[in-house]
């Protein structure tokens, strides 16, 4: 979906639909106090959010995984395969699709071994048989199906919290004084200061850092199917790219071959080169990806060692 306009002013559409965001954070309140979670045999950290829409969060599941690994952990990923059409409890494997097993599923399974699973505790129950040492959930602080040893909660800095309100009034999944009660820390992903209404624990700072790259210089034509758009088209420019045309798609949008013909037809009118992410290009049939490039990033730390003290607590 691509997020309403009204959900970054509290106009008179969110003020109408403002007592059904209060039943759906009640809801979440009401989950969260009467779950009864599975309990795996290992440390489980997640990586959540607080809204709908991009934050971030898969590059930073996928930084923390690199960091364990580093420490000769073997991690295994849990993710509901958002956008697939699979169920689970089920391991991703490489001939997967995006349709199927959801396009974060793909990013992270070229990290460390990842299972999707709607049902997050049969998720975990199958985690056991991959003999990892801990647990890393991409999305899920709203769901308590499955006990966390340590719940990180990603904000974008930039968006922030929209118009503070609950879906569907608002972006946000539960209030935010709610959801951060359960955090163990905060981490903002790129400039900006968004309200954390009092939150008192730890608040680190990331950013999405480009991959060595070629578009330094040339013209390019970037599309994109992402919480955040503007902001791949930004990165782009940041990095040195003449952006000479943009397209926005709705998040987690599959792209169908009308799409790209279309898309190719405007690049080559203009001379340009075609240009998206790498979420986005799992979601093209590996047939149709020709001439099309991707700027890959990665989520780096400002204070590495504070999340690394963070991950300490797991194995303690």
């Amino acid at each position: 979906m691509r997020a309403p306009n009204f959900w970054q002013h509290r106009g008179a559409i969110a003020r109408l639909l403002a007592p059904l965001g209060t039943l759906y954070g009640m809801s979440v309140a009401w989950k969260a106090s009467y779950a009864s979670p599975y309990h795996a045999t290992m440390p489980v950290l997640c990586v959540g959010n607080l809204t709908a829409g991009g934050s971030g969060k898969t590059p930073v599941a996928i930084a923390i995984a690199q960091m364990l690994q580093a420490r000769e952990s073997k991690v295994v990923f849990l993710t509901r395969g958002y956008g697939g059409k699979e169920h689970g409890p089920a391991r991703v494997n490489p001939h997967h699709d995006a349709r199927l097993m959801g396009d974060e599923a793909l990013l992270l399974a070229r990290t460390a071994p990842t299972l999707v699973s709607r049902d997050r505790a049969l998720g975990g129950a199958l985690a056991g048989d991959e003999k990892a040492d801990v647990i890393v959930m991409d999305d899920g602080h709203q769901n308590f199906s499955l006990k966390k040893d340590i719940s990180l909660v990603v904000v974008d800095g930039a968006g922030g919290i929209g118009n503070g309100m609950v879906l569907p009034a608002g972006p946000l999944r539960e209030p935010v004084a709610q959801g951060l009660r359960r955090a163990d820390a905060v981490i903002i992903m790129g400039a900006g200061n968004p309200d954390l209404v009092d939150y008192g624990g730890p608040v680190l700072r990331a950013w999405l850092e480009p991959l060595p790259h070629d578009f330094a210089g040339r013209k390019v034509f970037a599309f994109a199917g992402i919480g955040r758009p503007q902001k791949f088209f930004d990165t782009l420019k940041a990095v040195g790219a003449f952006v000479e045309d943009t397209e926005s798609f709705a998040d987690h949008y599959f792209y169908q071959a009308d799409d790209l013909a279309g898309l190719r037809a405007r690049a080559q009118a203009k001379g340009v080169q075609l240009v998206t992410t790498e979420k986005d290009l799992v979601r093209i049939e590996p047939a149709q990806r020709t001439g099309i490039a991707a700027l890959a990033v990665r989520a780096r730390f400002e204070n590495e060692a504070a999340l690394q003290a963070i991950l300490d607590r797991l194995f303690a």
